[in-house]
């Protein structure tokens, strides 16, 4: 990603949405069913051993980008469709 020339921070902006719980709360906190539920139509294994990597254990995309206004202009907002942990 490029930045709209803010020198703060160094002319770019973060890469990704960030985790607001850590991999271990998540584990604790989220089953198999709700990532299934979080991840229809995402091409993403659905076992015990990746629900640390569950959608909802990320900050919300939207959030992120607002936060970052000054930092770069949205074109486009994507939507995953694969995750692959390993």
């Amino acid at each position: 990603m490029g930045g709209l020339g803010n020198q703060e921070p160094f002319d770019n902006c973060s890469d990704g949405a960030g985790r607001p719980m850590s991999r271990h709360a998540a584990l604790r906190r989220f089953t198999v069913e709700d990532h299934i539920a979080a991840t229809v139509g995402a091409g993403c294994p659905r076992y015990p051993g990746v629900i640390d990597e569950t959608p909802a254990a990320y900050k919300p995309i939207e959030s992120v980008m607002a936060a970052q206004a000054d930092l770069t202009e949205i074109v486009h907002t994507l939507k995953q469709v694969l995750r692959v942990k390993g």
